[in-house]
């Protein structure tokens, strides 16, 4: 027999959107979560603060900003941008453009039966999902996190490390969650809500409100 002639796989080109602070770990995230022996090779940052890196000892720097770059067939982007609005603004520019965005779900992450994960979340290491819970597009769960059964978290939210949201609770569209707060079953946190750190929801969160502390006041 001859030897065999299929044609060698092509790489993909994956770009990492936001060289900040989760931009950063992000990197990390994906260095070992993604396959770059066969798939994938990583081509560097898109931010429009092309220093960004200047001060860090990264295998590839910011490549280009954001503002200018033009999506080609090969390319993968990993949203690594934290803050909801900016989420929103950056990347909905580059889906209109035709731009394919990655789902990264950390080998650590435990996914229970029955959860769905929308298009461009970024699930990091040690992240629960228990069973049932659905998140939307672009939703970033960072470390130690925690979603229980029937938890409803909407597009571009961020939920921050340490925090659980227990079962049943509802996160509207580009909700922020600070770190280490605390969500008690069933309650709803409306869209554009901000939850500070260290909090506890005892109550549901009215649309655009700010709350903050145990248990959570709206901010004067």
């Amino acid at each position: 027999m001859g030897a065999h002639s299929g044609k060698a796989k092509i790489m993909k080109n994956v770009y990492i959107l936001g060289a900040g602070g989760f931009g950063r770990e992000v990197f990390q995230w994906m260095k070992e979560t993604l396959d770059f022996e066969t798939s994938y090779q990583f081509k560097g940052f898109l931010d429009d603060n092309t220093g960004a890196l200047d001060t860090f000892d990264f295998e590839a720097g910011v490549v280009g900003s954001i503002q200018e770059y033009t999506y080609k067939k090969g390319d993968v982007l990993i949203c690594g941008l934290g803050k909801p609005d900016i989420k929103s603004a950056v990347c909905k520019p580059l889906l209109e453009m035709g731009a394919d965005f990655l789902t990264l779900i950390h080998p650590s992450a435990k996914i229970g039966r029955a959860c769905e994960i929308g298009l461009g979340s970024v699930i990091c290491p040690n992240v629960i999902l228990t069973c049932d819970v659905q998140l939307g597009a672009f939703v970033m769960m960072n470390i130690m996190s925690t979603a229980g059964h029937d938890v409803r978290v909407g597009d571009w939210s961020t939920v921050s490390a340490h925090c659980d949201c227990t079962g049943g609770v509802e996160i509207g569209e580009s909700v922020f969650i600070g770190s280490g707060a605390r969500i008690i079953p069933n309650k709803k946190v409306a869209s554009n809500a901000r939850v500070g750190a260290g909090s506890v929801v005892i109550r549901d969160v009215s649309e655009g409100l700010t709350v903050f502390g145990n248990p959570a006041r709206p901010l004067a």
